[in-house]
């Protein structure tokens, strides 16, 4: 008998369609109200997305999903809620975004809490099932480090070393795409997360640890990679489950219909897994070959989720965040957001850092670019690579690109109400405000909104470390760095409104009409040592 393997993860939800993602144990037919979808192959894994059409805006759909005509969830005798398909209501002014990054898929013990903290995420969903239907969330927003493929917990090392021998290189790390599956099955398959991700939309993006720490950082970063030999099969597995585990279930129907590799697997006969790879291979080699951004329209509420590891331009004295045709893309949705009464930017890596360190990072890009003399450029690079500096702050050309580009789309006639950057990945909470050249022109307020980590503290000292960074005297320090690099000001002035937080934490973002705000949870022991949510922080935008 055919059962699920992971998920199901209901994914991509509009007024009237819904995407139903399911990895399976073989190939068979799977069945979600009343659309039946069969599964396509890819290196001996089975997977199904069922699409569904015709649905009725904002309204609740409980479903359940079959194989080969046989009801396999929710799974017999759960005590879980139903899960639900909720559509967009165009009609409805309110919208609430969870959002987060960074999750270490640690087993849930003692042990590990003392560690790790509790896992917010799963904090959540256990609040979320007793919760009336108004405190639902529209969609959580997942915003890099789902899996963490250079630091893997001890379950998985297990599987690591019943596999292949760990004492060769990559070790404990992951090797290629059937480890990459056991990543992706250990981080979702707990029964609270995978019961909130079959019943709440998700949305989702990479960042380094995806892949591995450092994640396309510079050049000589890629270079270095390119000399290990293992390294072809981890890029291409790591890409290829991730195409597969989290960006598929990004797309529109639209979108979907006109991706090559989607139509590719579901037209093969039998195991074509070749494919992925070919497509996997080539994204990494060429990033202009694909594009993993993708935008989400909420009615009035624009998300458009940026790449900011892959769609890198890494050649000295020419670096970008973003390639040309990633620019001219990303332009283009923000300019057509007109109209809009908010528009959400998510990034896994922070656009508006603390400023103190937003300067250090543009100093240490000059240095590195041999501003400092060509002979300190390896130190620079040496600097770059160990405190991971490589935020858009260390992309100095890009960051100023986008200052101007989001400054247009405030200060335009049909601005929205707020321009709000969405990400994770330092390991600490905050909001941050921006401020335009003539306040007086702009018609939007610009934020920065970072929620990190879900479950992945921060040792105590680099806690004090990224504490400084965020003081006045750290902002002194990294000015005078970077005027002695000859680095210019960033075209934008900002300061931190909130935080920095070092819990791990969910954040919640309340849109109604155009007002707007946010929240920061994080999780604690109740009377009975099970975590329960406290609120850290909250701010109105």
């Amino acid at each position: 008998m055919s059962s699920i393997v992971m998920g199901p993860l209901l994914r991509y939800v509009d007024e009237t369609t819904a995407a139903v993602w399911v990895e399976t144990s073989e190939s068979c037919t799977v069945r979600v109200l009343d659309t039946e979808t069969p599964t396509f192959t890819v290196h001996g894994h089975h997977y199904a997305l069922v699409e569904l059409t015709g649905l009725t805006l904002g309204t609740n759909v409980p479903y359940t999903m079959a194989l080969n005509g046989e009801q396999v969830w929710p799974e017999p005798g759960s005590t879980m809620p139903a899960s639900t398909i909720r559509t967009l209501d165009p009609a409805s002014d309110r919208l609430r975004l969870v959002f987060g990054s960074c999750r270490r898929s640690v087993p849930h013990d003692a042990r590990h809490n003392r560690t790790y903290g509790f896992d917010v995420l799963r904090a959540y969903a256990r609040r979320l099932a007793t919760a009336p239907e108004e405190d639902w969330p529209t969609a959580v927003l997942l915003l890099g480090d789902q899996v963490y493929a250079d630091a893997t917990s001890q379950p998985m090392q297990d599987f690591l070393k019943a596999r292949r021998n760990v004492n060769e290189p990559p070790g404990m790390e992951i090797a290629d795409f059937e480890e990459y599956t056991e990543l992706y099955r250990l981080a979702f398959s707990e029964q609270w997360i995978r019961w909130l991700l079959s019943t709440v939309p998700s949305a989702m993006i990479f960042d380094d640890h995806d892949i591995r720490d450092d994640w396309n950082t510079s050049r000589v970063w890629r270079q270095q990679m390119a000399r290990k030999p293992w390294w072809r099969k981890r890029v291409t597995g790591g890409l290829g489950t991730y195409w597969l585990y989290q960006h598929l279930g990004n797309l529109s129907p639209a979108e979907r219909a006109e991706d090559e590799v989607y139509n590719a697997l579901r037209r093969g006969d039998g195991d074509i897994g070749h494919v992925l790879d070919e497509f996997a291979y080539e994204a990494d080699r060429n990033p202009t070959s694909n594009r993993w951004s993708y935008t989400r329209d909420f009615g009035r509420v624009r998300l458009v989720m940026v790449d900011s590891r892959c769609a890198r331009e890494l050649t000295p004295k020419r670096r970008s965040m973003l390639d040309e045709n990633e620019w001219s893309w990303l332009a283009d949705k923000v300019h057509s957001s007109g109209g809009k009464d908010h528009l959400l930017i998510g990034t896994s890596l922070p656009y508006l850092l603390p400023v103190g360190l937003h300067h250090i990072e543009s100093w240490n890009e000059a240095v590195a670019e041999g501003h400092w003399g060509r002979n300190l450029t390896r130190f620079g690079e040496s600097v770059r690579q160990s405190v991971d500096l490589e935020h858009w702050a260390a992309f100095g050309s890009s960051f100023d690109r986008l200052a101007d580009l989001v400054t247009d789309a405030a200060t335009a006639p049909d601005s929205p109400a707020t321009v709000t950057f969405l990400s994770g990945d330092v390991h600490f909470s905050y909001a941050a405000r921006a401020s335009f050249p003539s306040e007086s022109t702009a018609n939007s307020r610009i934020w920065q909104l970072v929620c990190s980590p879900i479950r992945n503290p921060l040792a105590r000292a680099v806690r004090f470390l990224s504490g400084f960074a965020a003081i006045g005297l750290a902002k002194l320090i990294g000015r005078g760095l970077a005027w002695s690099a000859r680095v210019p000001s960033p075209h934008l002035d900002w300061s931190l409104e909130s935080g920095p937080r070092f819990e791990n934490a969910l954040a919640t973002l309340e849109l109604n009409g155009r007002s707007a705000s946010a929240r920061w949870e994080t999780a604690s022991a109740d009377e009975d040592d099970q975590p329960q949510l406290t609120e850290l922080a909250s701010i109105d935008l």
